[in-house]
């Protein structure tokens, strides 16, 4: 069901592109990373048994928190995060580095094996023939691995920006690659803070994809509320063409 926020509408300004979230916007990102993590660790069992003779899953990842604390970097680039934590452990257990590039890669194919909301290809074909997409993201999903990189016009990932959602940089750099004005593009993701309140203030509109059936902080107001991309499509005919939405619709 489509949610009209009742903040303020200032923005008349046609719509011209939708940005995408990526993680939790068009698949689950949970289930995915789990399985990643325990993909790298059959890995590192067979072919750095020394790393796993001192680290578990959850060791591991304690400890790439505990650098994420440290150094400031890593919260825009969770791959050299990861890289780095992989590097620290191995140079612990006396495993040669050259061995974590291949542990990474082991990861990163299965951080590209998503599952893709069942709306989300029907979605991206149907939105695509009204207005240019593209995407933005804090993450390091390969859109080309996955199979949608077809579906989009420009991909910004903030570890390779340099810097991150909220930041108005990252939206607006979006904006100008895919020639639009911020008052002209929509960003749509999951996230209150980062996605919605992030667009809001580099100026674009912003609708929450709201799958999960979650409540949003009392300050955050979005243009829009929906749980699917064909609810989305439906909110952007009714605001970009308000005089005939039902024969736009069909």
């Amino acid at each position: 069901m489509i949610v009209t926020s009742s903040r303020p509408t200032v923005n008349q300004t046609p719509i011209k592109a939708v940005l995408f979230d990526l993680d939790d916007t068009l698949w689950p990102i949970v289930p995915v990373i789990l399985r990643a993590e325990v993909a790298l660790f059959a890995w590192l069992q067979t072919h750095a048994p020394a790393v796993t003779q001192q680290h578990d899953i959850d060791s591991l990842r304690q400890r790439r928190l505990a650098l994420m604390a440290a150094e400031p970097r890593f919260q825009i680039d969770m791959r050299a995060l990861r890289h780095a934590g992989l590097s620290e452990a191995f140079q612990a257990s006396g495993v040669e580095l050259h061995h974590v590039d291949a542990a990474m890669a082991v990861f990163d194919t299965a951080r590209s094996e998503v599952t893709l909301y069942d709306d989300v290809l029907p979605g991206l074909r149907r939105l695509g023939g009204h207005v240019a997409l593209g995407t933005i993201s804090n993450g390091s999903a390969n859109l080309v691995a996955i199979g949608l990189a077809e579906h989009f016009k420009v991909s910004i990932a903030a570890h390779e920006f340099g810097s991150a959602k909220p930041d108005a940089a990252i939206f607006r750099a979006a904006c100008a690659a895919l020639d639009v004005s911020p008052a002209e593009a929509v960003y749509v993701g999951d996230d209150p803070l980062l996605d919605i309140e992030g667009a809001q203030k580099a100026g674009l509109r912003a609708v929450w994809m709201n799958r999960f059936d979650r409540a949003l902080p009392g300050h955050v107001r979005p243009d829009a509320s929906c749980t699917t991309l064909l609810e989305l499509e439906e909110w952007l005919l009714a605001s970009m063409y308000p005089a005939d939405k039902a024969g736009r619709l069909t």
